[in-house]
């Protein structure tokens, strides 16, 4: 029998970059929610968490599972099920684009942590400035 396992992380933003998730309960609800969603899917996410205008995922995938369809499940049924239950004034939207990279088994912490702290960090950080920084990062080791 074959083992795989395989974690990825995944960051995508609301469209727009609207700050639709504007209040910490309904931003606490909208990731319990998609923790249940995914779990009734058979997709494991081990961490979930966001600021008003994006979401982190940390999704252990299975050897059946693609990370376009684990996407579209998660960002497709969470922004049906806000629309659904009004959450938000205006019809909310998930950016079409997302962001998704693997993690070793000996960054898994320290994904977890950065997930779980992403309130503290974009007080300091807005998504725009953190994504920045990130491409010019991954621009430059790529060379």
């Amino acid at each position: 029998m074959s083992y795989i396992k395989t974690y990825i992380h995944f960051v995508w933003s609301t469209k727009n970059r609207i700050p639709f998730l504007d209040s910490k309960e309904l931003r606490q609800k909208v990731w319990r929610h998609i923790k249940e969603n995914a779990q009734e899917k058979v997709i494991f996410v081990d961490h979930v968490n966001g600021y008003t205008d994006h979401c982190h995922c940390l999704v252990s995938i299975e050897a059946d599972q693609t990370i376009q369809k684990v996407t579209q499940l998660i960002k497709g049924e969470s922004s049906f099920w806000i629309n659904k239950n009004k959450l938000c004034l205006e019809k909310f939207e998930w950016q079409d684009e997302y962001f998704a990279v693997s993690v070793s088994e000996s960054m898994l912490d320290k994904v977890r942590n950065y997930i779980k702290n992403q309130e503290e960090h974009h007080s300091k950080q807005t998504y725009q400035e953190e994504y920045d920084e990130f491409i010019a990062k991954y621009k430059f080791q790529k060379e």
